[in-house]
């Protein structure tokens, strides 16, 4: 597929136009200033705001040897603290304190012996107050989307010729397919009538890589929309039609790394602009992460282990970010607040959490906190033990006396519990005892019901295969995860048991795309032509749930009381005031008589309930005739 030259030609419309929105100078009509304007590469961030906690502002400015010149500001309300010139001859950057609460423009002066230009700058008024970036917590079910690979809304963006990546092949797993951010706003209604409130997407913003670009997790702009997804208006649009539905938007953010083509890398400001740059700069061979991440932890570490953690590269084509440098830190955390301004956002998820330098991150966490109180950033630490997890939680007693200001962390370590505890065959210390003990590890963890769960993501197989095709396993594990004191989160595609049989744990697979998101696919998951039985069959069951979940309080933010498994049936309540929620997990092939009397202290002999499942209603008396395996879910309410 080729892209029509209409489209190039609106795309490199719009492009000028979201700069001149930002950037561009409006005289004043009763004023003549014939100062040159300086042309400059970068000016970042593009735009700010009046009224925000933080009144220091840094501004990264590259043209060619700005060097040369002074900057001064001459503006009422507006203060350049100093400046500083980068070891690049291209770049300044400028420290501005903001000393006014009325938006607009203003000039920055930039003057040597032989000339002067200026800049301009503009302050916006900030649309919303801070009560309007709600973050998600326990009270949501988040929709994990891989957006290349979900929804094709404007096949006119498809392909931009000026980036480096043209290949479009949906035959090919690491090519790009042509999913993009109109293709998720065409199905809010459907995310929505699912029972989810939250989105949480890849990467949005540019890779202009080579080859596998589609993941967006090698981000050549901070500030840019990639091309093929959309622009900065129809991510707003996403993020406005979200929020009419009830839905939260998540954006999924990098500090660690950045792609190797990003347009920095030809012109490093600093000789610390990244780590291991000297061997960069050189040629040399690239010197890798050691991922030995309980560096972060280990009372016992070497500086030079911790160094290779830290500082050490993913891959080649992911450049490791210094964030000791101040200058790059300040960027980081600026451009993170940016983007939760301009999209209203309710969440941030930072990938490889543990990467970063971790001083740099408490400070970045603490000072997205105190601009957004009751906002959500969810760290990925992929690590199985629970202790780990839990240093990284805010509130967290750690030995250093680390703080992280981080509200919620990744549960690797009960995911694995989950499913290793429903594929194993009943034993001492097997099968469900697993979910059992995992759930009694929450004393670790300083508030439990803010971290986030799952069963599978981008990175890992999908659930249906994990558990080798088997739909009743599949549904008691995804049963019992979205009851607990959790936030959870789901991979699209799940609903519809997508598998990655073929390859499983290749990556290209576990992002296949989602049926009926592309024209003339003959299967489509929101209309529900071509689903088999058993994808029909899913998406009925986790459509119920998730829609009794919703407006649970009892799971939202009821107490939790468990049972020790006891002949192959676990069986969990979740209480708040009227409200009681009692799961069994059953796994059992025959049909089983539950004897109820054990669950006595929980009081509800001879209460109504309602079975979410299949709508039916009885009494809680004696027994429970348990008629095949999989998680029950019954609702007792006044």
């Amino acid at each position: 597929m080729f892209m029509r030259k209409e489209s190039i030609i609106f795309w490199s419309l719009f492009s000028l136009m979201f700069f001149w929105g930002c950037n561009s100078v409006t005289s004043d009509p009763n004023t003549i200033d014939n100062t040159p304007v300086l042309e400059v590469d970068r000016l970042e961030p593009p735009c700010w705001w009046v009224g925000m906690e933080q009144t220091e502002l840094q501004l990264l400015v590259k043209s060619d040897s700005i060097i040369k010149y002074s900057p001064s500001i001459n503006h009422k309300g507006i203060e350049l603290v100093d400046f500083h010139k980068g070891e690049s001859p291209n770049y300044l950057f400028l420290n501005i304190k903001i000393n006014t609460s009325i938006s607009g423009r203003f000039d920055v002066m930039l003057t040597n012996n032989e000339a002067q230009f200026k800049l301009s700058y503009e302050l916006k008024f900030r649309e919303q107050s801070q009560q309007y970036y709600k973050g998600f917590d326990s009270s949501d079910a988040i929709y994990l989307i891989t957006p290349d690979r979900f929804a094709n809304g404007d096949a006119s963006n498809d392909i931009i010729d000026t980036l480096k990546e043209t290949d479009l092949d949906r035959s090919k797993t690491y090519s790009r397919h042509g999913g993009d951010i109109k293709g998720i706003i065409n199905h809010l209604d459907y995310i929505k009538a699912m029972g989810f409130t939250a989105i949480w997407s890849s990467p949005l913003l540019t890779n202009d890589m080579y080859r596998w670009s589609y993941h967006g997790y090698a981000m050549t702009d901070f500030y840019e929309v990639d091309p093929r997804f959309g622009y900065l208006d129809d991510y707003k649009t996403l993020s406005r039609e979200a929020r009419s539905r009830g839905i939260k938007l998540i954006m999924d953010q990098v500090a660690n790394h950045c792609g190797l083509e990003h347009w920095w890398m030809k012109d490093l400001p600093f000789q610390d602009w990244v780590n291991y740059q000297k061997e960069f700069v050189a040629g040399d061979a690239t010197i890798y992460s050691s991922h030995q991440r309980t560096t972060n932890q280990d009372l016992y570490a070497t500086e030079a282990d911790k160094k290779l953690m830290s500082d050490g590269w993913f891959v080649d084509t992911m450049p490791d970010l210094n964030q000791r440098n101040p200058f790059m830190a300040k960027y980081l955390i600026q451009n993170s607040i940016w983007w939760i301004e301009s999209l209203g956002l309710s969440g941030i998820r930072q990938d490889t959490y543990p990467y970063p330098d971790k001083h740099f991150m408490a400070d970045w966490a603490k000072a997205i906190m105190t601009e957004y109180p009751d906002f959500t950033i969810v760290g990925e630490e992929w690590s199985y033990n629970p202790n780990l997890i839990a240093y990284w939680q805010q509130g967290n007693n750690n030995q250093d006396d680390y703080e992280s200001h981080l509200k919620s962390t990744m549960d690797f370590a009960m995911q694995e519990k989950i499913v290793q505890g429903i594929k194993e065959e009943e034993n001492w210390g097997t099968g469900l005892t697993k979910l059992y003990t995992g759930l009694a590890n929450d004393f670790i963890y300083p508030s439990p019901k803010d971290i986030m769960l799952f069963l599978d993501n981008h990175d890992m197989s999908r659930v249906y295969t994990q558990f080798d095709g088997d739909l009743v396993n599949t549904k008691m594990a995804l049963g019992y995860m979205l009851a607990l004191p959790r936030i959870p989160q789901i991979y699209y595609g799940t609903e519809i048991i997508m598998d990655d049989f073929e390859l499983p744990g290749d990556h290209g697979l576990i992002r296949s795309d989602f049926p009926g998101g592309w024209e003339g696919d003959e299967v489509n998951a929101v209309s529900g032509e071509g689903l088999n039985d058993r994808q029909i069959e899913m998406q009925n069951y986790l459509k119920r749930i998730l829609n009794y979940r919703k407006h649970s309080k009892a799971i939202h933010q009821g107490l939790t009381k468990h049972f020790a498994p006891k002949d192959k049936v676990y069986v969990l309540f979740r209480t708040f005031e009227d409200e009681v929620l009692v799961v069994i997990v059953n796994k059992n092939k025959n049909s089983y008589k539950l004897d109820l009397s054990r669950f006595s202290e929980m009081q509800l002999e001879g209460k109504m309930y309602q079975d979410i499942q299949s709508g039916e209603t009885n009494s809680w008396v004696e027994t429970l005739t348990l008629e095949h395996p999989g998680t029950y879910w019954l609702s007792f309410k006044k």
